[in-house]
């Protein structure tokens, strides 16, 4: 079989719409997804200009069936092994144990955020606990809300909340260090702060109604937001050679390239402005660099051709 013109790693919001792009250019693409993105546990998403409170697995329903029609292969399957080598196609091992080549490799492969350890977290994660005041804070404008992370993190998020309401205990769940500067903001800001361990959540129907902790009074609150870190979802930019910068985010250029041959990025692993809406518009301009590449390396080989015929 003849090789992709690009292999697509991820098929969230940044792997979709770079593989619709380059589908566009007539491009031969195949998106592999094994179909665990990163807000499947919320029940809408937002900020995505016409298709704010969407499903979130819908939006990825849409896109799929959108590249279908222009011929783009889909394999939801786990990419197991990679490889990016100098003047050769690009290889992906799957799961099932097949192998896929091609002449470009795209990783759009996303990150996943650390959930704070406390039993039953879960059930309100995506309901009522939430990692992105852009994402969810309006939809608890005016109420009480926690903070939580370490004392450095968890005051940051407040600070960052206060957008949407002024209701907010900064929940440090056992971590007592406070440093000048945490201080100051707690103080400047009247933050109610709860250093004591916490046992549990309480609520109904993933609807989050109190915090209860080791001592001291239950916390009345309508949601909590955490800052407790993200990690690479996939191994392959790391096995590939790319280059992380100190919050563990993969490096790229403004267009996508990560320094490795034949290895491009887009969306969420790379830390810049986690939305979906923006992982879409990475995607699409990833997709673009991808497709100029190609068409350079296209117009090279013709004229060496045409050199070589005289």
């Amino acid at each position: 079989m003849d090789p992709y013109d690009v292999i697509i790693v991820g098929g969230g919001p940044a792997g979709l719409s770079a593989a619709l792009v380059l589908a566009r250019c007539r491009r031969r693409v195949v998106v592999c997804d094994a179909g665990r993105p990163r807000n499947r546990s919320a029940q809408a998403m937002h900020g995505f200009l016409t298709r704010d409170g969407i499903d979130p697995m819908e939006l990825l329903r849409l896109g799929r069936e959108e590249i279908a029609r222009y011929g783009v292969e889909f394999r939801p399957d786990v990419v197991a092994d990679a490889r990016c080598e100098e003047n050769q196609l690009v290889e992906v091992v799957l799961e099932s144990g097949q192998i896929l080549r091609g002449r470009r490799l795209l990783l759009a492969t996303g990150i996943v955020d650390v959930l704070p350890e406390i039993a039953g977290i879960e059930e309100y994660y995506g309901r009522s606990v939430w990692h992105c005041p852009y994402c969810d804070g309006w939809e608890h404008r005016d109420e009480p809300l926690a903070a939580y992370g370490g004392m450095r993190e968890a005051t940051g998020l407040a600070l960052s909340l206060l957008s949407w309401t002024d209701r907010i205990t900064v929940c440090t769940d056992g971590r007592t260090e406070v440093d000048e500067e945490c201080a100051r903001r707690i103080k400047t800001h009247r933050f109610p702060l709860r250093t004591e361990k916490i046992v549990r959540l309480e609520g109904q129907d993933g609807r989050l109604e109190r915090i209860i902790f080791e001592s001291g009074e239950p916390l009345t609150c309508r949601g909590m937001f955490f800052n407790t870190g993200q990690w690479q979802r996939s191994p392959l930019a790391d096995k590939l050679g790319c280059c992380f910068d100190e919050n563990g985010h993969v490096c790229t250029d403004a267009r996508g390239r990560t320094g490795v041959c034949n290895l491009y990025l887009a969306g969420d692993a790379n830390g810049d402005v986690q939305f979906a809406i923006v992982a879409a518009g990475e995607g699409a301009t990833t997709a673009a660099t991808i497709h100029k590449d190609l068409q350079d390396e296209e117009r090279a080989a013709d004229f060496e051709r045409l050199r070589e015929s005289g």
